[in-house]
């Protein structure tokens, strides 16, 4: 049997030549694709239950909060799922995860039931988690350290493909089939109408479930090498009680990073549509405002694939820097402009959010050595930040949407932070090579 392989980001059973590293790779963009689909449909759900349930925006933003608990509660028990079963059985378990949460959306639209609704986008985001704590350190350690973060961006840039999609397909299954979807703003649905609305999530949610079961069977049967655990493949249990994670300030401050970032990601997200129908800013109804979602995460697709190739001529520090200055000032603008100009701004503010996720993560887990599939569990937790974004719904019901965005330019600032000095390794591990 060949060597293992071990970075500083894991350790694989047998080294993986070029071919089949590309291979797993592509394999597992479908994963990356399939969970950004289906986190972006929330953007195009939120405003159609709103109608429906006849929510406020706490309310509202109450649905993605379920939604990332779940990643608070579920990174844990992922983790050591996967050190009992592996890392391709648990995406195999994930994927079966969420295709039976989204089956449950079928009675919750039958009901029609709020609390049901909350339950199975709780079921699908927990199978998300297990994808994510099990995908992201698995990409990591395909290849060499130092192209960690440009080869995650790489990946991450097909969640932003399926992002950049779910909205048209939103738009189309579950807005244009609604009243509350095409109707002018101001328009009271009837009880006949709500009920149909509710029902119009039958079919998207059907069809994600046969696609999610698709994928479970390939997972399943493909080829792919396994993944050992470093703390215990390279270091003695009484060596290992003797390191501590807080030594590293780049998880430490990274921990937050995610946290503060999600909450920025999500916010934007998930108000958008709303957004765009304001009288003074776009005016918009909710199925013309989905179009609009699309070039947001389009947006993420375009500048992931431009920071995958940054990162090769430059920093991944300095990429984060320079996309987090760019987020703050078309914040500000989103916050306090007006018209065309304010919404053109939230737009684009995708662009600049498409390298922080996976480039915050790939600058967390470095140099941690045998302590990196802790940290990662710490870093796929903190996604739970974007539970917060009820906060954000708060304020829109206080100070008003619009000003509701002055969080968002909030949270840009400490990704700066941690750009400029919170990344910083300190008793960092080496890269380990071959053996």
């Amino acid at each position: 049997m060949p060597a293992p392989l071990s970075t500083a980001t894991g350790s694989v059973a047998t080294q993986p030549n070029s071919a089949s590293s590309r291979a797993v790779l592509s394999l597992l963009t479908s994963l990356f694709f399939t969970w950004g689909f289906i986190t972006v449909i929330n953007n195009t759900l939120l405003p159609h239950l709103r109608s429906v349930f006849d929510l406020n925006y706490t309310e509202t933003t109450l649905i993605e909060s379920v939604w990332f608990i779940a990643y608070f509660f579920a990174s844990i028990p992922s983790a050591r799922l996967i050190e009992r079963v592996g890392y391709q059985k648990s995406m195999v378990i994930g994927l079966g995860m969420m295709a039976a949460g989204a089956l449950l959306m079928i009675p919750a639209a039958r009901l029609p039931s709020y609390g049901v609704t909350l339950c199975a986008l709780f079921v699908i985001a927990c199978g998300i988690t297990l994808l994510q704590v099990s995908a992201n350190p698995y990409v990591a350690v395909l290849g060499s350290p130092e192209t960690a973060s440009s080869r995650l961006n790489l990946v991450q840039a097909f969640n932003s493909l399926g992002a950049t999609l779910a909205p048209l397909f939103g738009a189309y299954l579950i807005l244009g089939r609604s009243a509350s979807g095409t109707a002018e703003a101001g328009h009271v649905l009837t009880q006949a109408e709500k009920l149909a609305d509710a029902q119009a999530v039958q079919l998207p949610y059907l069809i994600v479930a046969g696609v999610l079961v698709i994928l479970a069977l390939i997972i399943s049967r493909f080829p792919m090498p396994k993944m050992h655990h470093g703390a215990t493949s390279r270091v003695s249990d009484s060596e290992r009680e003797k390191l501590s994670l807080w030594k590293h300030r780049n998880l430490v401050f990274g921990i937050p990073a995610i946290f503060i970032y999600l909450i920025a990601e999500i916010g934007v997200a998930n108000l958008f549509i709303n957004f765009t129908g304001q009288p003074e800013i776009g005016g918009l109804n909710h199925e013309q405002g989905a179009h609009y979602l699309f070039l947001l995460w389009g947006g993420m697709l375009v500048g992931r694939f431009i920071g995958a190739w940054a990162m090769n001529k430059t920093t991944a520090e300095r990429v984060l820097a320079f996309c987090a200055i760019g987020a703050f000032i078309v914040m500000m603008i989103a916050a306090l402009g007006t018209g065309s100009f304010a919404m053109w701004a939230l737009i684009s503010v995708g662009l600049f959010h498409s390298v922080m996720f996976p480039t915050i993560f790939t600058l967390g887990i470095k140099g941690l050595g045998p302590m990196t599939e802790e940290g990662a569990g710490l870093l796929i937790m903190a996604i739970a930040g974007g539970a917060l974004v009820v906060v954000q719904g708060w304020l829109a019901d206080t100070v008003g949407l619009q000003h509701s965005f002055l969080l968002t330019a909030a949270c840009e600032l400490y990704v700066l932070f941690y750009a400029v000095w919170g990344s910083k390794t300190t008793n960092a591990f080496p890269d380990e090579k071959a053996g």
